[in-house]
């Protein structure tokens, strides 16, 4: 099975709500899900998640601490997913890839359709 490696941001803003991002594209088309995409050649987890968040969302992010990493089976491939605490420090927010968002308080976190390994985060950010 192939093995895809990723990065996704917990980005929380100043009032402790996270951002959560429904897909645009693909198979997981709708499903909820933290921004971010895949680690490329050369590159630190932390310069994959800057770049993939000002792809997605024209935003600079702060990377802080490490969250979690999540490693999921999908019908078609194993998924590892390195987790950061992150905050935006520039630009306004706009979604390039994904049909919606919505910043959730820590109470609402369960109000979306989270795709299964996204599950996983919000378990870490919930006990």
């Amino acid at each position: 099975m192939k093995t895809i490696e990723v990065v996704a941001a917990v980005i929380v803003d100043g009032a402790g709500r996270t951002l959560a991002t429904q897909r645009g594209y693909g198979n997981m088309k709708d499903g909820w899900e933290f921004p971010g995409g895949k680690i490329e050649p050369g590159e630190s987890p932390e310069q994959a998640l800057r770049r993939e968040i000002a792809e997605e969302l024209a935003v600079t992010v702060e990377v802080g601490d490490k969250l979690c990493t999540v490693d999921w089976d999908y019908p078609d491939f194993h998924l590892t997913m390195h987790c950061y605490h992150c905050r935006v420090v520039d630009g306004k927010l706009a979604l390039l890839e994904h049909e919606a968002s919505r910043w959730l308080s820590p109470s609402e976190l369960w109000t979306v359709d989270w795709l299964p390994a996204d599950r996983q985060v919000v378990e870490h950010l919930t006990t």
